[in-house]
């Protein structure tokens, strides 16, 4: 069968055939339908993730995907199914965490990351998985199934914003989205509900298809180029809660600065390393003194791929539409790598 995969010492992916697998006992006969692409993909070609599977010289890419259950092994699955499959998996290490079903809470050397660091990806054919690791969809959303990985990420930091302000009423009138990226939009989409106003910061200059779709989900567009995230209170609002989506260090410190008190940030970027000047003092007072927080957040589990398959299916009928914008069959599976001013979300159709 096809795959795409990046082979040790390469920084481009390329077409292999390799042997159909077969699911061991209690694992599912997956066909993938439908594999994304993000930056976490990129991040893999560089290198900077760096821990091929055991004992093989590639690493089979893609942790977005969807796909219809081929053989369902003797599982509580039915063929034909659709189904999405989640990102971690144990590594050869007890854990607490999935012992719990917490995967997403587990520190770095007990998991594995499919299509990541150390495990496969789904970007082929074909693909087996343990039911548990699976999360049912309706026919309805096999198209954009895949998006329920990324919504999910969101589904956790939502969450884990909101519990940190459980202990008083908190009220989240005005949220920010740092990143106008797919993950920043999917987000801000998800806030239009539960936010009364909502702003989010790129860096794209007009015409840009991206600051449309804000604007249409009646967000307002803050380009940081002319609006520092510090000094976004003074020109808009103080924010009651900020997503960082960006991975850029400063942003870290600047979301202090962008809340009002009682604010609460939550990080999602991962960035490169940096070493700059704050005044942390200043910082420190704010968080103590304003009752404000500031939460870091990775990967997600069961319970959020369910929410965020309901997500999915709440959006706005032109939503996803006009972020899915580079659809690529296997056969030209390389132009869903490359970035042009119009790219916002690239996939790779297997069914074509």
């Amino acid at each position: 069968m096809h795959a795409i995969a990046v082979k040790q010492g390469e920084t481009r992916p390329e077409l292999i055939d390799i042997e159909r697998p077969e699911p061991d006992e209690g694992e599912v006969l997956v066909k993938t339908l439908r594999v994304g692409i993000d930056g976490t993909d990129f991040e893999v070609l560089s290198g900077s993730h760096d821990a091929f599977p055991e004992g093989s010289d590639y690493q089979i890419l893609g942790h977005e995907a969807v796909g219809v259950v081929e053989s369902p092994n003797g599982t509580a699955l039915n063929e034909g199914d659709i189904v999405v499959p989640t990102v971690r998996r144990p590594a050869n290490t007890p854990s607490r965490f999935f012992e719990n079903n917490e995967p997403d809470m587990a520190p770095p050397g007990e998991y594995v990351e499919r299509g990541i660091s150390g495990a496969h990806g789904y970007m082929s054919e074909y693909f087996t998985t343990p039911a548990s690791f699976l999360v049912s969809l309706p026919e309805s959303l096999a198209d954009v199934g895949f998006l329920v990985e990324p919504i999910s990420n969101a589904e956790k930091a939502l969450e884990l914003a909101q519990r940190s302000r459980s202990t008083f009423e908190w009220q989240d009138s005005a949220g920010l989205v740092l990143g106008n990226g797919p993950l920043g939009l999917l987000t801000l989409a998800m806030l239009a509900d539960q936010c009364e106003r909502t702003y989010c910061l790129g860096r794209r200059e007009r015409p840009d298809p991206t600051i449309d779709i804000i604007e249409e989900l009646g967000a307002t567009y803050i380009n940081s180029q002319q609006t520092a995230v510090d000094e976004i209170p003074t020109v808009y609002e103080p924010m009651d809660l900020v997503f960082e989506a960006t991975g850029h260090a400063k942003h870290a410190f600047s979301t202090i600065e962008a809340l009002d008190a009682n604010g609460v940030g939550v990080l999602l970027g991962i960035p490169d390393d940096w070493e700059f000047s704050v005044n942390g003092g200043a910082l420190h007072r704010q968080l103590v003194l304003q009752n404000k927080a500031l939460l870091g957040s990775v990967n997600s589990n069961i319970r959020h791929y369910q929410r965020a398959r309901d997500t999915l299916a709440e959006y706005p009928d032109w939503f996803l539409p006009s972020i899915m914008t580079t659809q690529c069959p296997v056969s030209e599976f390389a132009d869903a790598f490359e970035d042009t001013p119009d790219t916002i979300k690239s996939y790779v159709d297997f069914r074509v």
